[in-house]
């Protein structure tokens, strides 16, 4: 069996590390939020080059805070993207506001800028880009038509830990940037977690006190808030890895360097691509083909997992059916959802294993 991925593997490769991180926080005491928590933040705050990290409970409940600090309420519209996970469209929802539409660019499958002023109302509130399997956004021109109508951009980073624009960390460039450590993330925690950057001193202070029942101090409650504070375990175990992360990070792209090389031939099959003064992470490989199952079936033959990501588009799933939209209404988007394949990456992957699965690639076509 080749696993789509491994954390058992990376959970080896710093076992002393993470396993001496947990026993100190069981020791002291301190079990949510604290002294681990706040640390990572300012670690996290520093990689990210922004003034402040708030840590949450997991990406959702960043995406969710961050909307809230900006505004976000019933009867206001946010735009974002139909090919991303659920939850950036559900964070949305939460505040009472709702999802509109732009399909994806083509080649990057992140928004497409030239699409967004047509959509903009007055209701208009928000711009949501999702930095899709570690590539960021076309953030210039998503930046030039927001800052013409004065609309605030709150980053879906939540694949993107340590993805670059044009030297800039992702998370950095909007308002505030919201991030998931997911297992199986690229920073990811041994549970939930979640983090949302910012520069802004005040959009800081309201996420601090939504995250924790709205309290500025103890028992003195200003806001209507939540309980969506950090484990102060994984708060330890993030700040472990977030040491490795760069390696990690590299490891990836490694990998996806050489799967482009190896599959540059092949018919019917097309790689990711790696934009123009971008640095994308690669929390996901995926190629695309118009024979995806086929491809998907072959694999499995071979006892090589994969992954769909996604395949079926926000704007198509039936719990989002009351927005309205219908089947070509963002057709690159569900070309998409048809064709994209993830294959097994991550950075302990051995290059044996990536070699099999380009094999296994190529006999599905011969065959």
């Amino acid at each position: 069996m080749i696993p789509f991925l491994n954390i058992k593997a990376q959970y080896a490769s710093i076992k002393d590390e993470i396993d001496a991180a947990v026993l100190s926080v069981l020791a002291s005491g301190q079990y949510a939020l604290g002294d681990e928590v706040a640390r990572f933040e300012q670690e996290f705050a520093d990689y990210c080059n922004v003034k402040h990290a708030i840590a949450v409970n997991t990406g959702t409940s960043a995406l969710h805070l961050a909307l809230l600090a900006a505004g976000i309420g019933p009867g206001d519209e946010v735009i974002t993207v139909p090919f991303t996970f659920v939850a950036t469209a559900s964070a949305i929802c939460y505040t009472g506001a709702r999802p509109v539409f732009v399909d994806v660019e083509p080649v990057t499958l992140t928004m497409d800028p030239a699409r967004i002023e047509a959509k903009i109302t007055p209701r208009t509130k928000a711009i949501v880009p999702v930095h899709l399997y570690g590539q960021m956004a076309d953030m210039d021109a998503i930046k030039a038509v927001a800052g013409h109508y004065r609309i605030p951009i709150i980053e879906d980073a939540c694949q993107a830990h340590g993805a670059r624009y044009k030297g800039d960390r992702a998370g950095s460039i909007g308002v505030s940037g919201c991030f998931s450590f997911y297992p199986g993330k690229n920073l990811g925690a041994c549970g939930e977690g979640g983090m949302v950057v910012t520069s802004s001193d005040e959009q800081a202070k309201t996420i601090r006190m939504l995250r924790d029942w709205g309290q500025e101090q103890r028992y003195h409650h200003l806001l209507k808030g939540f309980n969506y504070r950090m484990d102060a375990i994984q708060g330890a175990i993030l700040r472990v890895k977030l040491r490795h992360l760069e390696a990690w990070t590299e490891a990836r792209r490694a990998h996806a360097r050489r799967y482009s090389s190896l599959l540059a031939g092949s018919v019917d099959l097309i790689t990711p691509v790696e934009a123009a003064d971008r640095r994308h992470v690669y929390h996901v490989y995926a190629i695309r083909s118009r024979d995806r199952d086929g491809l998907q079936r072959a694999l499995s033959a071979e006892g090589i997992q994969s992954g769909l990501h996604y395949p079926i588009p926000v704007h198509l799933q039936k719990a989002h059916a009351d927005l309205g939209y219908k089947t070509n209404d963002f057709p690159i988007s569900e070309d998409a959802a048809r064709e994209v394949l993830s294959l097994p990456i991550y950075p302990e992957m051995p290059a044996w294993h990536l070699d099999q699965v380009v094999a296994a690639l190529e006999h599905a076509y011969v065959s």
